[in-house]
C-alpha cells in the first residue's frame, strides 16, 4: 500500500508539471512509449527492478536510450526516479498518470455489455446517453455478451447500471408479486 501512495505522489507532481509547461498530451504519449517498453522487454523491466546495477549507470543507459526521443520533462523524471530509487515504481506511476489525466480531461471509461452489436448511431445515442449521466466525456469499451436478451449493462468505476431485459423484467416480476401480495 504504501508503494501505491509514493506512485500516487509522483504520478500527481508529473502531471501538474505537465499541465504548467503545457506538455501534458507529450509526456502522455512518452509514458505511452515507456509502458509499451515495459511491457514488450523483460530485459527493460529486470533493468529497472535490479538492485544491483548502480544508480549513475542506470541514468546514463536511459538517457542514452531516451534523449532526443522523449520530451526533456520525461527523461528528467525518469532520471529523477532513479535517482530517488524508485525507477521500480514506473509501471504503477504510468496507471496513476493515465487516471489522473483522465480526471483533469473530464473523461470516464466505461464498460458496456451488450446482446448485440451496436450500429455508429445507436453507440452515439449511448455515448450521449451515459454523458448525460455522468457528466464527463465517455469512452466506451464494447462487449458482446449473449447472455443478455436485449438492452445493455453499464460499468462505470464502481456502479453499474444494468439496463437490460432481463433486469427489467424481473423489476416487472417483482413489481407483480408486490401487487398480488396487497391484493
Amino acid at each position: 500500500m504504501p508503494n501505491v501512495r509514493v506512485a500516487k505522489r509522483y504520478a500527481e507532481a508529473l502531471i501538474q508539471e505537465a499541465q504548467y509547461s503545457g506538455l501534458l498530451d507529450e509526456v502522455t504519449k512518452d509514458l505511452v512509449t515507456l509502458r509499451k517498453a515495459i511491457h514488450d522487454s523483460a530485459d527493460f523491466r529486470i533493468f529497472l527492478k535490479s538492485p544491483v546495477i548502480k544508480k549513475d549507470k542506470k541514468q546514463e543507459v536511459i538517457k542514452n536510450a531516451f534523449e532526443g526521443r522523449i520530451q526533456n520533462l520525461s527523461l528528467i523524471f525518469l532520471l529523477l526516479l532513479i535517482e530517488k530509487e524508485r525507477e521500480n515504481l514506473l509501471q504503477n506511476i504510468i496507471e496513476t498518470f493515465m487516471k489522473l489525466r483522465e480526471d483533469v480531461l473530464g473523461i470516464v471509461n466505461v464498460d458496456v455489455k451488450t446482446a448485440i452489436e451496436l450500429n455508429p448511431e445507436q453507440l452515439e445515442k449511448l455515448q450521449r446517453k451515459l454523458e448525460d449521466v455522468t457528466k464527463k466525456k465517455v469512452n466506451i469499451n464494447l462487449r458482446i455478451d449473449k447472455s443478455l436478451i436485449g438492452g445493455f449493462i453499464a460499468f462505470i468505476d464502481d456502479e453499474m447500471i444494468d439496463a437490460s431485459v432481463k433486469h427489467q423484467l424481473e423489476l416487472l416480476k417483482g413489481k407483480l408479486i408486490e401487487e398480488q401480495q396487497t391484493v
